[in-house]
């Protein structure tokens, strides 16, 4: 085999996997960038529903870095009938660089996300069962989510941030603005809710999926 053609080739792949550690995120940065998230979303990532920081414990790395990316880039947060979301913004602009992402995505997908959440909303479970046969398609039977259709993990998190965000998608506070593709595709299944009754009801059903 040509000599040239085989120094290129490794070259090729030590750029690739120099690429590859760089785009990896190191949790133990990340643990020590999150020192000014846990005020709100507690030391353990579960949030705390009297600061409205919802729990992002054990979240999938890559909607982890998008959404941080969105706020930090004002994709997400902007909106002025957002008033969480422009608390969270600020937030997301701590993190200088993609790497500083990359790093506090790969700490909290590390944090246990088994821990239960208490249940706030009440709704027809059975009801929210129907519903969300829709959302299955893309976030599975179980709300685990589909990485391939860029669908996150609902499962786990809490049934009031699951209303909130329900509402601001059908609003159009969230999935309207410019750059947020995954949020558009959102908006028009959220709008298939007809009522606040529809949206508990299927936020209360996700709620007892694990």
């Amino acid at each position: 085999m040509n000599k040239l053609f085989v120094v290129g080739i490794s070259l090729a792949l030590g750029i690739m996997t120099a690429v590859s550690a760089s785009a990896a995120g190191d949790a133990a940065k990340g643990k020590a960038s999150y020192a000014v998230c846990l005020a709100c979303h507690g030391a353990d990532g579960m949030g705390n529903k009297a600061l409205n920081a919802p729990k992002i414990a054990g979240q999938e790395i890559w909607y982890l870095e998008r959404q941080l990316k969105n706020f930090k880039a004002g994709i997400r947060g902007a909106d002025p009938k957002d008033t969480y979301g422009m608390q969270m913004r600020p937030m997301a602009l701590t993190l200088a660089n993609d790497q500083a992402i990359a790093d506090m995505a790969a700490y909290l997908s590390s944090l246990p996300k088994d821990k239960p959440t208490a249940a706030t909303v009440k709704g027809d479970i059975s009801a929210g069962k129907t519903a969300y046969m829709i959302c299955q398609a893309c976030h599975g039977p179980t709300a685990g989510g589909n990485r391939a259709l860029n669908a996150p993990r609902l499962a786990g998190l809490q049934d009031w941030y699951l209303v909130r965000q329900l509402k601001n998608f059908k609003a159009g506070v969230r999935g309207t603005k410019s750059g947020d593709t995954y949020g558009m595709q959102m908006r028009p299944m959220a709008m298939v809710l007809a009522n606040d009754e529809a949206i508990n009801n299927v936020a209360a059903y996700i709620a007892t999926l694990k």
